[in-house]
């Protein structure tokens, strides 16, 4: 797929909104993972954590798409 425009109904869209989609989805289910084994009292600034698993997870996925798909 890499970073190319994906039209919708002649819409062009950003494939960063599908790996931010895939990178939220990804952190709702570590922090999920995570309440459960750890619980809630474990992690200061849960905010902070939760935006860096978000942005860790978004450059992952864009990572991934882009470059290791592209260069096969």
């Amino acid at each position: 797929m890499g970073l190319q425009e994906i039209a919708v109904g002649g819409i062009f869209l950003s494939p960063l909104l599908l790996y931010a989609i895939l990178g939220f989805i990804a952190t709702f289910v570590t922090r999920m993972l995570l309440h459960w084994l750890v619980g809630q009292r474990a992690l200061w600034y849960e905010a902070w954590f939760d935006i860096s698993l978000f942005v860790l997870f978004t450059a992952g996925a864009t990572f991934l798409f882009s470059v290791l798909l592209e260069s096969s």
